[in-house]
């Protein structure tokens, strides 16, 4: 079976749930002290050599990165329903994971981190960043159903997690329509699963 390292309040982690559960597929959840400093051990760096979350475990092989893990399960379980295999959908499902890696993690993400946790972060310049994604990903979805393509994709599991978590980093998305009915259509998709609240 295969086995994720996780951390349940982490979005990169829960982004990664949420693909399994929608594809069905079982997994192990084995649950690190983030916190407490679990990732900087040896053990853990044997994994992730760079001591990052989420780690998925195959059959002895490692794969580190939450996009990373979304591609090799879609590639594994052979889900073009949600990986492109034509040049230009993959090409569009990958500029969303991109996004993902830089302007959502420098941003929502970060600012989430800061408020939540003390994060050593530049609060305003965190939410100055998701601000600007929001912006212009609100408009992109004018007229459109999905981020990527015309049906649901990794892109939007991807992008979903920390987006609908970004009022937790003092980001109001009561501006973005657009983006509060993509949530909504997110949150509808079979085995939809949701990331617990920090501070429920």
């Amino acid at each position: 079976m295969l086995r994720l390292h996780d951390f349940t309040l982490s979005g990169h982690c829960h982004k990664v749930r949420m693909f399994l559960s929608m594809i069905n597929e079982p997994i192990e959840l084995i649950e690190v002290d983030l916190f407490g400093g679990e990732t900087r051990g040896e053990e853990f760096q044997v994994m992730s050599r760079f001591g990052a979350l989420p780690v998925l475990e195959d059959d002895g092989e490692f794969v580190r990165d939450s996009n990373a893990i979304l591609v090799y399960l879609a590639a594994k379980f052979e889900r073009a329903d949600w990986l492109p295999t034509d040049a230009l959908g993959r090409a569009r499902v990958q500029e969303w994971l991109s996004l993902s890696s830089r302007e959502l993690a420098d941003g929502a993400a970060r600012a989430r981190a800061a408020t939540l946790w003390g994060g050593d972060y530049d609060l305003d310049a965190c939410q100055a960043i998701a601000n600007t994604l929001f912006t212009r990903m609100d408009r992109h979805l004018d007229g459109r159903d999905w981020l990527a393509i015309d049906r649901p994709s990794i892109a939007d599991l991807s992008m979903f997690s920390y987006t609908a978590a970004a009022p937790e980093g003092g980001i109001d998305l009561s501006v973005y329509r657009h983006i509060q009915s993509w949530i909504t259509r997110v949150e509808a998709l079979p085995g939809f699963v949701g990331m617990p609240a920090a501070n429920p």
